[in-house]
């Protein structure tokens, strides 16, 4: 919780921390604090009418669906078929490339990078050396 929050819902401490001010200060901070209050109760009346309507819109939806004879369990059926028919995509070809011991080591440029090309990039080689001809 923040120091200002700290001293806001508590109450001697609040009162410790404005005892300084005119009175003429006190009323113009609770006049904004009424304002932020009035706004935010503005703010809640329009989401809670926004969730009544939604809420009625998912009544009615529920109804024709039960009216026809469906149950929630029927949709659920339809919709976990339809993602199970998702094709998964080809793996991406490797963009870099490093010849290390006789060993050539691949990486897509995706990800994490590699600790051999990491040790090279540190010991102030480029990327762009690494490179795969055709690949940029």
């Amino acid at each position: 919780m923040s120091d200002f929050l700290h001293i806001l819902t508590h109450g001697r401490r609040f009162k410790a921390a404005v005892k300084e001010l005119s009175l003429d200060d006190l009323r113009e901070a609770a006049a904004k604090l009424e304002k932020i209050i009035a706004e935010r109760q503005e703010e809640e009346k329009l989401e809670l009418e926004a969730n009544a309507e939604r809420n009625a819109r998912i009544a009615e939806i529920l109804a024709q669906i039960q009216n026809s004879g469906l149950s929630i369990e029927d949709l659920g059926e339809v919709t976990s078929s339809a993602k199970t028919s998702t094709k998964k995509r080809a793996p991406r070809p490797p963009k870099y490339q490093i010849t290390i011991d006789d060993k050539l080591i691949q990486w897509t440029g995706q990800g994490r990078m590699p600790t051999v090309f990491k040790q090279q990039v540190d010991s102030g080689k480029n990327m762009a050396e690494f490179l795969i001809p055709g690949m940029e």
